[in-house]
């Protein structure tokens, strides 16, 4: 099967883009993708999804199962830096008088985060369920985090694609300040309300397997049904390294078909 699109990935691991987003600032607007397997599969299936790539700042690799595949299948080596160790690393270089945006998680967690790091200023906002769905509730989450911009960083965990989607009209919009970042269930970990795989099976391409286990009804589809794809559309796919060091770059070529 020919080639058929290309992802382009930003090759940073955790270490190298931490800095890098903390010293953004507040003078522009940009945000940050993560992709997993279970978006890569996305982004060969949906092409409205591979403009929501196409539009971001960075596109950070979050799986060490796809690096992995990646290096036994093409000889490639990408850096990996996961969604949940960027936030991480992140809050803890957040300063108390910070302004944060939260979008997602329940107030417990937005208070949990103010309790564990000191935070002054976090702004936090959950949309209903569905909210995507809805003009009006989608405009509402927009204007909430436009109206607490400038900010050091927008988080936004709430799932995909409605996170990558939020992400982009608040670049369209071009009213936002500040770093976005597409984080899915990132602050669950951070708060404890859910657990986190070992570190040892993190680096063995095995936490996969451990949130597969804590919440079968949920992940069995995705990680069992849907996930083996990725090995049907790794042919049509060529994975391009990149390093994007400054926002606003030309970013035409993360999707090409």
């Amino acid at each position: 099967m020919p080639v058929s699109l290309t992802l382009c990935l930003d090759d940073y691991d955790l270490a190298e883009f931490a800095p890098l987003a903390a010293s953004y600032g507040q003078s522009a607007f940009d945000y940050v993708v993560t992709p997993n397997v279970d978006h890569v599969i996305r982004y060969c299936d949906d092409a409205e999804f591979r403009q929501l790539y196409a539009a971001a700042g960075w596109v950070l690799l979050d799986s060490r199962l796809l690096a992995r595949i990646l290096k036994l299948a093409r000889g490639q080596s990408p850096r990996v830096c996961t969604g949940s160790d960027l936030t991480a690393r992140l809050f803890s270089m957040i300063s108390p008088g910070d302004r944060i945006v939260l979008i997602g998680s329940s107030a417990q967690q937005a208070q949990r985060l103010v309790e564990i790091y000191g935070l002054k200023d976090l702004q936090h906002y959950s949309p209903p369920m569905g909210f995507i769905r809805d003009r009006q509730a989608v405009e509402q989450t927009l204007e909430f985090v436009e109206a607490h911009s400038p900010f050091r960083f927008c988080f936004i965990g709430v799932g995909s694609p409605q996170q990558e989607l939020l992400a982009r009209e608040l670049k369209q919009r071009d009213r936002a300040r500040g770093l976005a970042l597409c984080i899915g269930a990132s602050i669950n970990f951070l708060t404890g309300a859910e657990r986190r795989a070992p570190r040892w099976m993190q680096l063995t391409n095995l936490e996969w397997l451990y949130r597969l286990l804590q919440d079968p009804g949920r992940l069995a589809r995705r990680y069992l049904v849907r996930g083996p794809r990725i090995f049907q559309l790794l042919p049509r796919l060529r994975v391009q390294l990149q390093r994007t060091t400054v926002s606003g770059v030309e970013k035409s070529s993360r999707v090409r078909t």
